[in-house]
């Protein structure tokens, strides 16, 4: 654990995968075609913390849908590539674009869509119920499935080696 610890100090960015990551996977299509998502509330608090520590938060996914700008929107999350059925070249643009090295990013995923940019990332996560091959080449698995308190493991990870979890989560203490 030491050496995850001393691998997510160095992160100055967090890219999530969504479907299967901020979600279970579960895809709900409607009648008329419309997409619906569940996410976890908590895993949105989660992010927000983070960011509210300084770190910059993105997500890639390979699908498009407005059901995700929305949420992403929602969370203040700025960096949002849809559509990106290879994710590593908009990965390697947003490290690029904050001036980051690849050590300073971690990514979030779940299968082996995954894989170029976890092979690429200085801290590769692998959700709780992630493909094997994504768990295999991971630096870290969580505690927690994607879309049930992945997220917010990572968040919190990320806080813990960036020594600012304690004093995000005693602010909701009131005496």
């Amino acid at each position: 654990m030491k050496d995850i610890l001393a691998r997510a100090a160095q992160i100055e960015l967090v890219v999530f995968d969504v479907d299967g990551v901020l979600t279970d996977g579960s895809l709900f299509v409607g009648d008329d075609g419309q997409e619906y998502k569940a996410f976890h509330s908590r895993d949105g608090f989660g992010i927000k913390l983070l960011k509210e520590s300084g770190v910059e938060i993105g997500v890639i996914t390979a699908r498009s849908s407005n059901v995700v700008q929305h949420r992403m929107d929602n969370l203040g999350i700025e960096h949002v590539y849809q559509g990106q059925l290879e994710k590593l070249p908009a990965f390697e643009e947003l490290v690029g674009k904050l001036g980051l090295t690849l050590e300073q990013a971690a990514y979030v995923g779940d299968d082996v869509v995954d894989l170029p940019v976890m092979r690429r990332a200085g801290l590769a996560i692998a959700v709780q119920d992630a493909h094997p091959l994504a768990k295999q080449h991971a630096h870290w698995q969580t505690p927690h499935g994607g879309g049930h308190g992945a997220a917010r493991d990572v968040c919190e990870l990320i806080m813990e080696a960036h020594n600012t979890l304690d004093a995000q989560l005693n602010k909701f203490l009131y005496e």
